[in-house]
């Protein structure tokens, strides 16, 4: 006799559906920590620079070097270490990556020359530059879609907080504990965080791709939700979705669906994050070197100015689910580059000039994360960290090369109004991009039907 068929259990159905309750709080707390050491890690190193460089004897350009290996380690690690998250699982990738660069950051207190400092910087970036990505995959593969965008925005808020605090001790810790204290804290945090990855379960998602039998995501179903009526034997799957590609791991972003879609995303992003890397390291030695403004100043400046970067990532995450986001992400973008340009005609100190800053922090951070959001929900859970990640990778790549741009606009002794100019036009760039990737996306139109002949 012919045994009946194993049921099917819709884990995407059963993700949408619930309620949002302790168990998605959690995980967005758990999450939205981890991008705040991330960003810790990757923000300080730019604030403290010129106090880094004098107590390693050097001059502050003379920090290049070590800039640019910490974006290239950031680079390997955007290329590497999601495609593992996507074969082995979201949490013991974000653990492991906690647990290196934790201490890692801890030894960096205590370099001794430019060529130490460079190279624990740059083998830190390879774990650290793997937080966001993961972590966005992990926080959109558990969230109800109807929450999922302002999940993701509340998550990349705390990412961007980590600028603020990072200003708050610049401007009240450096003087008191030395340029050491960055690499304290940044050692401190994600050991006293990886506890945490354990309060959460694995990705749902990410298990049925992997093995859509597995008795595993019966057990996770069931702590979630006792109540779901799960007898044995279920095969699970993910709504009615067909496979996006017969390949799994990163190679299926470059299939049919989605090459143009990658090509696209991975040139914003080369662009956007090559400025941001370029802005985190230098934009407080450029006010100091050629406005002088000293880098405890402008930190507190840039404190006040990062209030514009929350408020753009939540108003973003909240516009996007009702207009189009295509147009929305390319203006940010446009406001951007106006802002940038404005920057450096602005009275350092004036109120203007702290106004300008909000702005620029408003339309930078609330751009980037629409970047973000757009890749995270345009992959499927097989390839979503391998896709978030190798387009946060390519932006790495402009992470490497707008640095030393910067260090050499530095050492050439360019006016100010000069480089916040030419800091400018990358923006419009990302805002044309953006543009063509939204007609690119736009569904064809249906044909008129032509009138039947009476």
């Amino acid at each position: 006799m012919a045994s009946a068929p194993a049921a099917q259990f819709d884990v995407a159905a059963f993700i949408d559906e619930r309620p949002i309750g302790w168990r998605e709080i959690t995980t967005l707390a758990v999450v939205s920590v981890a991008l705040f050491i991330d960003g810790f890690d990757m923000y300080f190193f730019g604030k403290m620079l010129p106090a880094i460089a004098d107590g390693l004897g050097v001059s502050p350009a003379g920090m290049t070097g070590v800039v640019t290996a910490q974006q290239v380690g950031m680079a390997i690690g955007a290329f590497l270490m999601p495609p593992l998250a996507d074969r082995i699982g979201r949490r013991p990738v974000l653990a492991m990556c906690l647990l290196v660069f934790g201490v890692l950051s801890f030894w960096a207190a205590y370099s001794t020359s430019v060529v130490m400092m460079a190279w624990l910087r740059g083998i830190s970036g390879i774990f650290f530059s793997a937080m966001l990505p993961i972590g966005l995959a992990l926080l959109s593969e558990m969230t109800p879609k109807r929450r999922r965008a302002s999940f993701i925005s509340i998550a990349l808020v705390c990412f961007s907080c980590a600028n603020v605090a990072t200003g708050a001790m610049t401007a009240w810790l450096l003087d008191i504990y030395g340029w050491q204290i960055g690499f304290w804290l940044g050692g401190l945090l994600p050991l006293l965080a990886l506890p945490l990855i354990f309060l959460i379960p694995e990705s749902l998602p990410f298990r049925v791709t992997r093995n859509p039998n597995d008795p595993r995501i019966a057990d996770v179903i069931r702590r979630i939700d006792p109540t779901v009526p799960l007898v044995g034997g279920e095969t699970f799957h993910l709504g009615e979705r067909a496979k996006s590609s017969k390949k799994f791991g990163p190679m299926a972003m470059f299939s049919a669906p989605y090459r143009l879609k990658t090509a696209i995303l991975w040139c914003a992003c080369f662009l956007a994050m090559g400025n941001i890397a370029l802005l985190a390291n230098w934009l407080p030695t450029y006010f100091q070197e050629l406005g002088g403004v000293p880098i405890q100043e402008f930190a507190k400046y840039m404190i006040i100015g990062f209030l514009g970067g929350a408020l753009g990532t939540l108003s973003i995450g909240w516009l996007m689910d009702r207009v189009n986001p295509y147009t929305l992400i390319a203006g940010f973008f446009f406001g951007d580059a106006i802002a940038l340009a404005a920057l450096g005609w602005l009275p350092a100190g004036t109120a203007i000039f702290v106004v300008g800053l909000i702005v620029w922090n408003y339309f930078q951070v609330g751009g980037q994360t629409g970047i973000n959001t757009l890749a995270t929900l345009g992959y499927p859970p097989e390839m979503r960290s391998s896709g978030i990640g190798w387009a946060g990778g390519s932006g790495r790549i402009g992470g490497i090369a707008f640095p030393f741009a910067g260090g050499f606009a530095l050492n050439a002794v360019f006016p100010l109004q000069t480089i916040m100019l030419f800091i400018a036009v990358p923006a419009v760039l990302i805002a044309l991009l953006i543009l063509l990737l939204g007609m690119v996306e736009r569904p064809p139109r249906e044909p008129v039907a032509e009138p039947l002949p009476a």
